[in-house]
This record gives structure tokens, sequence and C-alpha cells, in this order.
């Protein structure tokens, strides 16, 4: 996927100055695939561009969307992003981490929270500070968004993230020691015949079977898939 400074959707359009992490395929992907039940109250976590925000408040057209993003910098460009677009009156940038913003907010509780959070785990970290902050975290990171998302969801809420295969086991490990479950799983996978590389999960409060999907990106190189094309067409001027 392309990276260049603004990227124009259908309906908004998104500036990438000032943020580390660029829109890239997971997170237009959590965009597209996250859900709840009509949700009213949404909030992304680490929201950089503010891009899945935005996809978020296009999908849910009567929601109120909260964003949280530790960055300044990468915060106040998905501010001006927010403010640009048609949904401006429905989106709410915070310049400041999760655990922060739940501590001056303790009553506040959401349909919908998601998060394209940072995910290598005891890897080599970043020289630079804003690439580590958007790319590295430890267990204790995601034990404590967690803890923090089971406080903060209505009862008939989803949290929805999307991880590499490793690291989403131990957010299963980490959220069975709370009071959500998992209730399903997206397998993304680049090609039909690939391994799977990335999982979109999705907790809630009730405890159920499992429902498993694979997604398909690829049917060859450079062709996307017509599941993918269709996923994305109500937001990319390509499709």
């Amino acid at each position: 996927m392309r990276q260049s400074k603004v990227f124009q959707f259908k309906q908004f359009s998104v500036d990438q100055s000032g943020c580390a992490m660029k829109i890239n395929t997971d997170g237009v992907l959590l965009g597209a695939l996250a859900e709840a039940d009509h949700p009213q109250t949404i909030l992304d976590i680490g929201t950089c561009t503010g891009v899945i925000a935005l996809m978020l408040a296009q999908r849910f057209p009567s929601a109120k969307v909260d964003a949280v993003e530790i960055d300044q910098s990468a915060a106040e460009t998905a501010g001006r992003n927010f403010q640009n677009s048609s949904f401006a009156d429905r989106l709410n940038i915070y310049p400041i981490g999760f655990a922060g913003f739940f501590d001056q907010n303790p009553d506040k509780k959401y349909d919908l929270i998601v998060s394209n959070p940072p995910f290598y785990i005891n890897s080599l970290k970043s020289p630079q500070e804003n690439k580590q902050l958007a790319k590295h975290a430890d267990k204790d990171f995601f034990e404590g968004l967690i803890n923090a998302i089971s406080s903060h969801l209505n009862s008939n809420g989803l949290f929805c993230l999307i991880l590499p295969i490793d690291t989403a086991v131990l957010i299963e490990q980490l959220a069975a020691k709370t009071t959500l479950h998992l209730q399903r799983a997206i397998k993304i996978s680049s090609f039909e015949n690939s391994e799977p590389h990335r999982l979109i999960m999705y907790f809630g409060f009730d405890q159920r079977l499992v429902n498993e999907d694979q997604f398909v990106i690829y049917k060859s190189l450079g062709n996307y898939t017509e599941e993918y094309i269709n996923l994305l067409k109500p937001y990319f001027i390509a499709f």
C-alpha cells in the first residue's frame, strides 16, 4: 500500500505527516472489519493518523468516536484530519495514552473499542523514539490494555484489535484472566495457501463458541481478491 503524505479516500483524506506509523493494510482491515451491534460510542486506542477512527465514523453515521494517541505529533495530525472531514462533529482526539485517558474519564464506557496496537514484544527497539513508541510494547502494556478495556466496555460491547499470530496468543491468555472472552477471530493471509500472518480478534463479555473466519488479501501477486476489493470499496478511490 502506498505511503504518500496525503492519502485520499472516497469520503475523507488523511494527512500522514508527523506520524511514525503510516496508513497500512492492518489499519484499514481493522477499520473495515471491526464491528458491534449499532455502536453509538466508539474508542480508537492509538489512532496515529486517525484513519481507523475516520473509517468507523463513515461506517457508523450515528456514532460518536473518541481517539487517543500518546504521540503528540501524531495526535495533532489526527486532529487536523478529523477537523477536515465531514465527520468532524462526531470525532474527538485526546493526546494521551489509554491509561491516562481512562484515569481522567473513569466512568466512560463504549459500545466498540478498537486498537491497532504496537506489537513487537521483546524485540530490538528502534533508535527513533516515535517509531519505538508506535511499534514496540511489552507484556505489561497489553496487560494494562486488556484490564482497562474490561472496565470501559459496555455490557454488549466488543473490543476488536489486529495482531500478529504469536502476539495474539498472549492477548487471549491475558483476556482469560479478566471478564473478557474471545468471540470471533479472523485469520488474515496474504494468499490462499499462505500461513496467516495477522489475526483480528473480537472480545466481549459473553462466553460462546469462537467463530473463526479466513480472509485472503491477494489472489496473485499485485492482484487483490474480490473479498478485499468489496470490503474496501466504500473507502478506496482505486476500487
